[in-house]
């Protein structure tokens, strides 16, 4: 249980807007108002100013916003292990990347749990930019990214190498050859994944160093969805560049092949990333278990 006026806070900061946060609290709009001038008050600062319609938040009110969500989240926690009745058990939010996600990381998860029943580890699943801002908003303590960051801004470990791949429907003309062009590549159906992802990031990187614009991809179909896009390139309604980990069961099922492209080559990392030591402890133990299945 926190202080209601920080939550009071998030809200506003949330919402921009004295009235919708009062409804969502269900409390009176002047009621928000002084709670916030409370804070503001005690701290001597300005959290908040206007911007036209909408509220603002300050540098100082940024600064308070990063603290009050993980005072919240701390809260959280707290009540969850307690309802629960099994306070000995200490629970973790850690957050991946569709592709880390979705095929690496449950099976070691699994026996992550095995070796460690009293720790609870609550997975996040979604894209690297999305990711990355719950890392700053401390909504999880670590990350497993397969895109690119800012190294400047992030403590990170090496988890392991992977590497992007054109698959396609093991009909497609593309299986029958033993390589084929970007040319070829960027000429046909190409799917992939929606703009924020890693894989997209690096795909349109290494495009960009090759002398190609991104407007290259303008007529691709873009998918959130790593499945979707599998299932159609299994349909050979199109192919795609994914890690060669999301296609290894398709592959050895003989649904999905892969296809060398002529002096193209992606390879990348798979990064630990996280942003404080508050759970240090768990970060390393979590880190060095994993790369023993790298």
């Amino acid at each position: 249980m926190i202080d209601s006026r920080i939550l009071t806070f998030i809200t506003v900061a949330k919402t921009r807007n004295f009235t919708k946060a009062a409804e969502i609290l269900n409390i009176t709009q002047p009621g928000v108002y002084q709670q916030i001038q409370f804070l503001e008050n005690y701290y001597e600062t300005k959290f908040i100013e206007r911007e036209g319609r909408l509220l603002k938040l300050t540098k100082e009110g940024e600064f308070f916003l990063q603290y009050a969500k993980e005072i919240s989240n701390i809260s959280s926690e707290m009540e969850r292990g307690l309802r629960s009745g099994a306070p000995t058990i200490k629970r973790h939010n850690i957050a991946a990347t569709l592709t880390i996600g979705g095929y690496v990381v449950p099976p070691i998860l699994g026996e992550y749990k095995t070796d460690n029943p009293n720790i609870s580890i609550d997975l996040h699943v979604d894209n690297t930019n999305i990711i990355l801002k719950k890392l700053i908003d401390r909504e999880v303590e670590l990350a497993l990214i397969e895109g690119p960051f800012d190294k400047t801004k992030f403590k990170y470990k090496k988890f392991k190498n992977d590497e992007l791949v054109l698959a396609v429907s093991s009909k497609h003309e593309f299986a029958n050859r033993k390589v084929v062009t970007i040319n070829d590549v960027l000429k046909g159906n190409l799917l992939l994944r929606e703009h924020g992802s890693g894989t997209r990031e690096i795909f349109e990187g290494e495009l960009i160093t090759r002398g190609y614009s991104t407007e290259t991809l303008s007529k691709c179909m873009s998918l959130g969805s790593i499945n979707a896009i599998i299932s159609l390139v299994e349909s050979n309604i199109g192919y795609t560049i994914i890690s060669k980990e999301a296609v290894k069961n398709e592959v050895e099922q003989g649904k999905i092949s892969i296809v060398s492209i002529d002096n193209f080559c992606i390879n990348r990392e798979f990064n630990f990333v996280y942003l404080y030591d508050k759970e240090i402890d768990f970060i390393n133990n979590f880190m060095d278990f994993c790369c023993k299945y790298e």
